[in-house]
């Protein structure tokens, strides 16, 4: 199952004595500012486990995980999938014809947000978090002895898969099914009830799980 390590901080802040109480007493984990006191204070951002830093450099405050990469055999079977099946949108398409490559980035946004300028528009998507980037090297679509890329689940198995929440698993997989979307695990299969495995195109392997039905395995 796909899981996001979340951690813990500690930090050093200024803050109103007042209204750190205030928000304590509801549970919010934050820095606050005033200019008449000064307080250290142990902030609890999340779990915590063997290995995780309590003290993330400040130099980190605005990091954003904004991409995960897969090369693909394919853009117009990927980029089919993707957004027909998946329903995400093409954010950013950059040529390299130097390199004889390209890049599809794909997210979900709201299309009106999405800058009309070139630049603005590949500023903006930098930006974006949780973005899923597809490489083509040109020519392997008509290449016949190319053979496709590892997915990681086959020996020596490595990476795993990328994640999806959607409102109803079951709903979503009965759409899956209809579409020809080849299954690695449906929802009532194994131990692990309530979330499915699906295969992209290439062969990644793709989680479908809903946020809620997860408390079971907290």
């Amino acid at each position: 199952m796909f899981q996001v390590a979340s951690r813990a901080v500690q930090c050093s802040c200024r803050f109103d004595l007042r209204s750190a109480k205030r928000s304590a007493s509801i549970g919010r984990s934050a820095c606050f500012y005033a200019s008449k006191r000064e307080v250290s204070v142990r902030v609890m951002a999340g779990e915590d486990a063997p290995g995780v830093c309590h003290e993330p450099d400040a130099s980190t405050k605005d990091f954003v995980f904004q991409q995960t990469m897969y090369r693909i055999k394919d853009p117009k079977v990927s980029l089919d999938f993707y957004t027909r099946i998946l329903g995400m949108t093409l954010l950013k398409k950059l040529d390299f014809p130097d390199m004889k490559f390209s890049l599809y980035f794909l997210g979900y946004c709201n299309a009106k947000d999405i800058p009309e300028n070139p630049a603005d528009r590949t500023e903006w998507m930098f930006k974006q978090p949780a973005c899923l980037e597809l490489t083509h090297n040109w020519g392997t679509e008509e290449d016949s002895n190319f053979g496709g890329y590892h997915s990681g689940n086959a020996d020596p198995k490595g990476y795993g898969h990328i994640g999806f929440s959607v409102p109803d698993v079951y709903s979503a997989c009965e759409r899956f099914e209809k579409l020809g979307v080849e299954f690695v695990k449906r929802p009532d299969d194994g131990k692990m009830k309530g979330l499915a495995f699906v295969k992209d195109p290439d062969g990644y392997w793709i989680e479908i799980l809903n946020a809620k039905t997860s408390r079971q395995f907290a």
